[in-house]
C-alpha cells in the first residue's frame, strides 16, 4: 500500500488552527441545538396530543426532508419525495403500519410472502420485512429509485429475507409479467391506492390478479370522495 511521504502534508498555521477550531465548535453547537429542539418538539408535541390524534399516529420529526417513525421496535428513516404522490407518506399507510405491528400475535408475516402494490416510499413494506416477511415491494417504474433506497437503508442487516422492489403497472393482462402459477403470496398489503380515479378498474383486477385461494388482502384507505365508497362497494 503506498504512503504519504511526510513533505507532502503542509501542516497549518497557528491561526488557521484557531478558525477550524472554532468552526467546529459552533457546527457542534448547531447540531447539538438543533437535536436539543427537534427532541423537545418531538416528546412535547407527542406526549399532549396522545389524547387528541388517533391511536396510529407515531412520534416523528421533519428534517431535510426525511421523517423518521419508529415501529417494531426500530427507528425508520424515510426520505421523501414532493414530486409525486409516490414519494409521500399517507394517513393509511401509518395505520396499516400501526395494526401490523401491533397484531403480531393474531398476524403472524414471519417467513410469509408478502407483496405490497403501490409500495410510494416503502414505509409499509419496511415495517413487514422487519417483522419477518419475504416482502416484495412494487410501484411504477419511474418512482422505484426512492423506493429501493429507503428499503435498503432500513432493512440491510436487520430482516429475515431481504426485501425486493420490483416494477408493477395496474392492468388487466398481469397474466404475461406475473403469471399467478409464479407469484404465489400469502398477503397483498395495499394503502391508500385508491387515489386516481382513472385507473380504479386496473386496480381493482390487479387486487384479483393476486388474491389466490390462500392469500388475504390487508387493504387501508382514507375516504375521500364518493367514488372511494364505490370502489369499495365493487372490490366486496
Amino acid at each position: 500500500m503506498d504512503t504519504l511521504s511526510k513533505g507532502s502534508l503542509e501542516e497549518p498555521s497557528l491561526g488557521e488552527k484557531q478558525v477550524e477550531e472554532e468552526e467546529e465548535r459552533e457546527e457542534t453547537d448547531e447540531e447539538h441545538e438543533e437535536k436539543e429542539t427537534a427532541e423537545s418538539q418531538c416528546g412535547d408535541s407527542c406526549a399532549e396530543g396522545q389524547k387528541k390524534t388517533a391511536a396510529w399516529a407515531p412520534c416523528f420529526y421533519s428534517k431535510g426532508g426525511k421523517e423518521v417513525y419508529h415501529y417494531v421496535g426500530q427507528e425508520i428513516v424515510i426520505e421523501e419525495g414532493f414530486d409525486s404522490f409516490a414519494g409521500m407518506i399517507w394517513p393509511a399507510a401509518l395505520s396499516l403500519c400501526h395494526y401490523l405491528d401491533t397484531h403480531r400475535d393474531h398476524l403472524s408475516l414471519v417467513d410469509k410472502a408478502v407483496l405490497e402494490i403501490g409500495a410510494g416510499t416503502g414505509l409499509l413494506s419496511i415495517v413487514a420485512a422487519l417483522l419477518g416477511a419475504w416482502v416484495t415491494a412494487t410501484d411504477l417504474p419511474d418512482v422505484l429509485s426512492n423506493l429501493r433506497v429507503n428499503l435498503s437503508r432500513n432493512t440491510r442487516g436487520r430482516c429475515r429475507h431481504t426485501p425486493q422492489v420490483a416494477p408493477l403497472s395496474w392492468g388487466f393482462d398481469l397474466e404475461h409479467t406475473y403469471p399467478s402459477s409464479v407469484y404465489r403470496y400469502d398477503y397483498v398489503l395495499a394503502a391508500d391506492v385508491v387515489y386516481h380515479h382513472d385507473y380504479l378498474d386496473e386496480l381493482l383486477a390487479t387486487m384479483k390478479h393476486f388474491c389466490q385461494p390462500g392469500t388475504t388482502l390487508i387493504w387501508a384507505n382514507k375516504v375521500r370522495f364518493e367514488m372511494d365508497l364505490t370502489f369499495t362497494e365493487n372490490f366486496k
